[in-house]
């Protein structure tokens, strides 16, 4: 029984947090142009939070496994959100968005990795497929976009703060019916860190990795002005991002089927080049229902290689440290990344549009598929590192 409970504060988690995180990547470039800023600033804003990824993924994570605690972790970064949260939806001009949003992102990038970092390690525990568990963030994700996008479009995107706040202070209340997770190892001092920066797989990993991550990462950010761009409105840009995200859960509640017979690495290609068709194909149309159709193609792409991917890392790095390489991981994936991809793409959407700006994420994608199928090959790329088995199977 009280597994069960703990499996079910864990899913109320990650569907109340991610339906609060649909809100920020789908309709805040939409709230920023509606106070004024232009795709260049938007771009600008839309960089703070990777940059305080960056710092905030690895000194939660450091904190988490120094102390031996996820829980109390997310409840500090949850209270944080929506102080903070609210502060900086009051703000009207440039430098005060920028330096608000700095501290809001502090407190809010490493939530949804100290998440699935609990998930994964209660999964492990229990002898589940991750996935099962996993899913239920996408399925917050998409119902949010889906039902905010129409009331958004309906009563106008700067009442965003209302839903935003609602869904963060649900998962504060789940959050305080977790288990925590029990570490046998004795704490980490900051020394053990090196650990991690000199494991040369999961650094060459990580670095590869990112040109695919770049070309992801630029279109969470500027998904809804391209759809805008092409004459549709806000509960299109929802719509767009329910089909999205309903595809990847369903990826991951079947990961369990799908995941068993072939290497991470070789569904990390395949991803990649999903990715590389996908935003080739969003290249070429002219037509918002277009890009609608083609976001059946998020769950295979993304949601094929955030799983891999998070399994293939969690094999690299040593146990102790599973928040600190978990929250090292989301630090690159989603804030270098997220800050390559909002400043470039900022520049690239003012100057040339949306179709441009899509055919440069065709081509970093195609990239990062051949720098990926390299490393493969390569004795890098081979084995069972750190002897963990899948936890997706």
């Amino acid at each position: 029984m009280a597994n069960r409970e703990s499996l079910l504060s864990i899913k109320m988690l990650l569907f109340s947090y991610h339906a609060t995180h649909t809100i920020i990547i789908s309709f805040l470039p939409l709230y920023l142009k509606y106070k004024g800023l232009n795709e260049i600033e938007i771009g600008w804003v839309l960089a703070i939070g990777p940059l305080a990824s960056i710092f905030a993924q690895p000194f939660w994570g450091y904190m988490s496994d120094k102390f031996q605690t996820i829980k109390y972790i997310l409840i500090i970064c949850l209270i944080g959100l929506l102080t903070v949260g609210t502060i900086f939806f009051q703000m009207n001009t440039l430098i005060a968005i920028l330096l608000m949003g700095a501290v809001f992102y502090f407190f809010t990038t490493p939530i949804a990795a100290l998440s699935d970092s609990l998930a994964q390690r209660r999964t492990h525990e229990l002898e589940i497929p991750f996935g099962t568990v996993r899913m239920w963030g996408s399925i917050g994700f998409a119902t949010s976009s889906l039902i905010i996008g129409n009331i958004l479009t309906k009563f106008g995107v700067q009442y965003m703060i209302l839903p935003y706040l609602l869904f963060g202070a649900f998962a504060l209340i789940v959050v305080f019916r977790l288990q925590d997770v029990k570490v046998s190892s004795d704490p980490i001092h900051f020394k053990d860190i090196n650990l991690l920066v000199k494991n040369k797989p999961f650094v060459i990993f990580l670095l590869l990795v990112t040109f695919i991550t770049v070309s992801h990462r630029t279109n969470d950010s500027f998904m809804a002005l391209y759809i805008a761009e092409l004459g549709g409105s806000e509960g299109l840009v929802g719509l767009a991002w329910f089909i999205g995200v309903t595809s990847e859960a369903l990826i991951f509640a079947f990961a369990g089927f799908w995941f068993r017979k072939y290497h991470p690495l070789f569904f990390i290609i395949i991803a990649g080049a999903l990715y590389t068709v996908r935003w080739f194909a969003l290249s070429l149309i002219h037509d918002p229902s277009h890009l609608i159709m083609l976001q059946v193609l998020h769950g295979l792409s993304f949601g094929v290689f955030y799983l891999t991917a998070f399994n293939y890392v969690t094999r690299l790095i040593p146990k102790m440290l599973q928040s600190t390489g978990h929250l090292v991981f989301f630090a690159v994936i989603f804030g270098v990344s997220g800050i390559i991809g909002s400043l470039a793409g900022g520049v690239v959407m003012d100057h040339f549009g949306g179709s441009t700006l899509y055919f440069f994420n065709g081509c970093l994608a195609l990239i990062g598929t051949i720098c990926i199928t390299i490393y493969h090959v390569f004795p890098y790329g081979k084995g069972t590192e750190k002897g963990q088995t899948s936890q997706l199977q």
